[in-house]
């Protein structure tokens, strides 16, 4: 499903490797995937925000 929201953990998971503590540090520096903060504080990223980001990276390397 194309608009499929993943948990954080979910991303990292497929990120291999990368920690939360990174994850949160590229927040911070506006560099991560696109987030979307549910009204209980809880972070969501859409598939295809994910996919586009490491499509971004992928092209920058």
């Amino acid at each position: 499903m194309e608009g499929e929201l993943l948990t954080v953990p979910e991303v990292l998971a497929v990120l291999n490797g990368v920690s939360r503590r990174t994850f949160y540090r590229w927040r911070e520096l506006g560099i991560a995937p696109e987030c979307i903060k549910l009204p209980n504080g809880e972070l969501r990223i859409e598939r295809r925000d994910l996919r586009a980001w490491l499509e971004q990276h992928r092209e920058a390397a």
